[in-house]
């Protein structure tokens, strides 16, 4: 926030200073909101490593609140992001306390109702007039996954998860630390009609499930403020940059 102009009275009044620190948390709530995927130069082996050259590269921003907007510490998660010509990369980093995984997992094929398990999310759309058209990914501790075009219009229509985005995963649980790792391939073409390019920006919100009832958490970048996750109008930014 630039202040040009301004007379040492107007910096001594009481009004205009709390205008001031209005102006500046408005500032850094609309920061909150956008999630900066910064350029790689190649597209390399997908690898959940954070500690890589190609995921030290990237910006990170947190899954810590649930749905209605409360801080959940204990699961503060982060996501990092980085894109290039042909896809967008995504590595989740959830840190857990018991796990509530699928029996009889199978990853060679997509898992239809994955987000009954621990599961970490990516909702993105690239159409600004059309909010309630975007694409679901999702990953397990496992490296189970699911790819859905929703279409908020077409309520009863579950053929969603029928449509193929050809993303890959990779995933592992480190027992140790109590923390698993989730990372996503997404194809640029299976979310925008436009080419891959800085200054794109995409409609975009992270979530986890995490956890078995009657304590299961739901948890997000953007609180949605209700129970369902499928809340467009209160998805964040992602933009692409060098």
């Amino acid at each position: 926030m630039i202040l040009a102009n301004v007379s040492v009275n107007n910096l001594m009044n009481p009004i205009f200073q709390v205008l001031v620190l209005i102006g500046c948390c408005s500032s850094v709530f609309a920061a909150d909101t956008v999630m900066q995927s910064r350029w790689a130069d190649a597209d390399p082996q997908l690898n959940t490593n954070p500690a890589s050259t190609f995921w030290q590269g990237s910006q990170s921003v947190y899954i810590e609140m649930n749905a209605h907007g409360q801080v959940e510490p204990k699961y503060k998660t982060e996501v990092r992001t980085r894109w290039t010509r042909k896809n967008i990369y995504i590595l989740f980093i959830c840190p857990y306390e018991q796990l509530n995984l699928k029996p009889n997992p199978d990853t060679s094929a997509e898992t239809n109702g994955l987000w009954n398990w621990d599961v970490a999310e990516a909702f993105i759309g690239s159409d600004f007039a059309n909010i309630k058209r975007y694409k679901e990914f999702e990953i397990s501790p496992r490296g189970e996954w699911v790819d859905l075009d929703i279409d908020l219009d077409r309520q009863h229509d579950d053929s969603g998860w029928k449509w193929n985005s050809g993303f890959e995963v990779s995933a592992r649980i480190d027992q140790a630390a109590h923390v698993w790792y989730g990372a996503m391939k997404i194809p640029y073409a299976s979310i925008d009609t436009r080419p891959a390019q800085v200054g794109n920006t995409l409609r975009i919100n992270l979530f986890r499930c995490q956890g078995a009832s009657p304590d299961r958490k739901y948890l997000a970048w953007q609180p949605p403020m209700r129970d369902s996750f499928h809340t467009p109008e209160k998805f964040g930014t992602l933009k692409l940059v060098k």
